[in-house]
């Protein structure tokens, strides 16, 4: 799954230095349904507080679960995502995506998700092909 990059952003990047939140908009446009999955879980944090929100539902097609490995298994992406959320990102499999806030109080809890006992823990025989 590749960004949807205009020809302005692209010379941006040509010229030398991207200014980020123009990068986080081709994202945001790109990546739509990866865009709204953090966006709704940033909110669900900020609304309920506690160490983390995450997401357990499937997407509803390949091309939304493309979309989710795509915006988390890019390094440039997921870090201008956490940068414009203000969050840690955190992702299991091919949906179970976690928001954190950068909070050290909660980074056991972090260290909790991203383990290998976590990542066994959550998986499942329906998640076999995600």
């Amino acid at each position: 799954m590749s960004l949807d990059v205009s020809p302005d952003l692209l010379a941006q990047a040509e010229r030398g230095e991207v200014d980020e939140r123009d990068f986080v908009d081709c994202v945001r446009t790109s990546l739509p349904y990866a865009w709204e999955m953090v966006s709704n879980l940033v909110a669900r944090l900020k609304v309920d507080g506690g160490e983390f929100a995450d997401n357990q539902t499937p997407p509803p097609d390949e091309q939304a679960r493309g979309q989710l490995l795509r915006a988390l298994a890019s390094n440039a992406i997921r870090g201008a995502l956490e940068r414009h959320f203000g969050v840690r990102l955190a992702f299991q499999n091919c949906h179970r995506v976690a928001v954190f806030p950068l909070d050290p109080a909660v980074d056991e809890r972090l260290a909790r998700f991203t383990s290998v006992r976590g990542q066994l823990l959550n998986q499942s025989p329906a998640l076999r092909d995600c």
